[in-house]
């Protein structure tokens, strides 16, 4: 495969930097680091690429600057670190991208925000307007609000994300190893990289930990990320963020990291359903179960249990015998799918009305997992 020849079509890329990248010694900003980083993104931007960028270091920077260590699972600390070290974050890269005749746009997102639609439509609107004036986008998580329950959970999910709502052509991850191995690298010196993946059920299995004390993604969460990206036609390319200009030549072609290869498209609603988070679950039957496999709606009598409090218009889980199969775009409250779960079409209108739907969720509106 001549990858000079087929990246050359990726004009709209997003590049996800982690913390272990910025705080190469683990105690201080690298500042050469970001202003190359800066320096490759102002080639790329100069050949006629749009790039988003995706960059972690804030709760890492906080923590320096504050100077405490906090406990395992002690997350307001984490949170007050947060707060403090995204404005650090975001003053360093604006000083870098500046030096190369640059802006930067900060855009913080929680999992919560991204999942109302609306938002999300907001969102996109944004950035086109953000690269349509030559601004370089930096996203992070919001991590001084989140919660524990509502989060992407790491950068590496986020930027998949960011990259299939946004319809980036190509997303590279900057990690702290060289791409996917066929076995763990610091381990077994005799590991191989793997150049191309074009079946990522093949490879999910060989997908480790972290690597790093200063992040908190994986390989898992890398072939996740990998996952969100076939769903969106998205390519992605794991490499070494140590490599000598490793963003321009990445994305330019040379035998660099390991890429996979994007899969068959799905609509942008559907990858929006998949990613956001649900408000309550549907549990129903063997019955319903295969009519959403077959890509049909969901009806009232297939509905066999409501968990949960959720509206209509909200994305919940679609559930049989302890299985997620599947989420979707309600049409009714909880409240109304109590009242008609089970029941046929002429019964759900004596209910709920003559002009009540006899579909709990149109089959548009729901993404199989």
């Amino acid at each position: 495969m001549d990858r000079v020849e087929y990246l050359s079509k990726a004009d709209r890329i997003v590049v996800k930097i982690g913390s272990s990248s910025i705080m190469r010694t683990g105690s201080r900003i690298s500042r050469d680091f970001m202003d190359s980083v800066a320096e490759q993104i102002r080639q790329l931007k100069d050949g006629g690429k749009e790039v988003l960028l995706v960059s972690s270091g804030a709760i890492a920077i906080g923590l320096k600057t504050m100077g405490v260590v906090p406990k395992p699972n002690e997350i307001p600390i984490r949170q007050a670190a947060a707060s403090v070290g995204q404005s650090i974050l975001m003053q360093e890269w604006g000083e870098s991208f500046r030096r190369y005749g640059m802006i930067v746009g900060q855009v913080l997102m929680t999992m919560d925000t991204y999942s109302d639609r609306e938002s999300a439509i907001n969102l996109n609107n944004t950035i086109d307007s953000l690269l349509e004036h030559g601004v370089v986008p930096i996203f992070n998580e919001n991590d001084a609000i989140r919660t524990q329950e509502i989060r992407f959970g790491d950068n590496d999910t986020l930027s998949a994300i960011i990259a299939s709502r946004t319809d980036a052509d190509l997303l590279v991850i900057l990690s702290d190893v060289a791409g996917l191995y066929d076995d763990n690298p610091s381990k077994n010196p005799n590991a191989k990289l793997i150049p191309l993946v074009t079946d990522l059920e093949a490879v999910r299995h060989m997908a480790g930990g972290s690597g790093s004390s200063m992040g908190t993604g994986g390989m898992k969460t890398k072939i996740n990320a990998a996952e969100i990206c076939r769903d969106a036609g998205c390519d992605m390319i794991i490499a070494l963020s140590g490599e000598d200009r490793v963003i321009y030549r990445t994305v330019t072609g040379e035998d660099v990291g390991t890429l996979f290869l994007s899969g068959s498209e799905i609509s942008k609603k559907r990858r929006w359903i998949k990613a956001a988070h649900p408000s309550g679950r549907i549990v129903v039957d063997d019955g319903a179960e295969q009519a959403i496999i077959n890509h049909k709606s969901l009806l009232p009598v297939g509905i066999r249990g409501v968990e949960g409090v959720f509206d209509k218009g909200d994305v919940v889980e679609i559930v049989c015998e302890d299985m997620v199969l599947a989420k979707g775009i309600v049409g009714y409250s909880s409240q109304d799918i109590s009242k008609i779960m089970g029941k046929h079409s002429d019964e759900v209108r004596s209910i709920l009305g003559a002009r009540a739907s006899a579909v709990a969720i149109v089959s548009e509106n729901i993404a199989v997992l």
